[in-house]
């Protein structure tokens, strides 16, 4: 993403939202804001003065940030990724014996819980302008455990239960960092760039936290 277009985006955008418009009392500055309009005020870069622009104009300095392919992929795979990590957290009521892995368990769930919800909100306001062909192979997602593993973690109790529950999810938070990353580097949404980061702030945490239990 041109992050400089979207820092200058954000801030015009956060501006129109929050109703940041003055009035203008004198004459217009050549900027195009004319006299007694409300205007918006956008930071110049370094070394530079700020600008006076009218609502139209700042809304035309957004930058495009309509969602491109790696969006796209990004939100329906991670729906995906995100239910697996639910799956496996579900397990551990019943099947740790550590007080330390049922915590974990319980927070992954309530952290992915509202981002699924979250990723499933924006793939209904943002449809892909057509299917794809073809179906789509999670199991290829990187970090998701095959059906043995899982197979092998609800059969598990007490401590084997906890190493095995620690390892696997750590490869698949270790895989949701590695997603992220693709995105923040090919995505154009402004939105899925956030949740991006967040899942990369929370999965970086809580891989700290498993790997200082293991």
């Amino acid at each position: 993403m041109d992050m400089a277009k979207v820092s200058l985006g954000r801030i015009v955008a956060a501006a129109l939202a929050l109703g940041l418009l003055v009035p203008l009392a004198g004459c217009s500055d050549g900027d195009g804001a004319a006299e007694g309009k409300p205007a918006v005020i956008a930071p110049g870069k370094p070394g530079a003065k700020a600008r006076t622009l009218s609502p139209e104009q700042a809304a035309k300095e957004l930058p495009d940030d309509s969602p491109n392919a790696a969006d796209r992929a990004y939100v329906r795979d991670m729906i995906e990724h995100h239910g697996q990590a639910l799956t496996m957290s579900a397990l551990a009521p019943d099947r740790a014996s550590a007080d330390g892995v049922k915590r974990l368990a319980e927070r992954i769930a309530a952290a992915q819980k509202p981002e699924i919800g979250a990723m499933q909100g924006w793939a209904a306001r943002n449809p892909a302008p057509s299917a794809a062909p073809g179906g789509h192979d999670h199991a290829a997602m990187p970090g998701m455990a095959t059906e043995q593993q899982l197979a092998e973690l609800a059969a598990a109790r007490g401590p084997d239960f906890d190493r095995l529950f620690l390892t696997l999810m750590t490869a698949h938070h270790e895989g949701a960092l590695k997603m992220t990353g693709e995105v923040l580097a090919a995505g154009n949404n402004a939105a899925v760039e956030e949740m991006a980061n967040e899942v990369a702030a929370t999965q970086s945490a809580e891989i700290h936290r498993m790997r200082a239990m293991g």
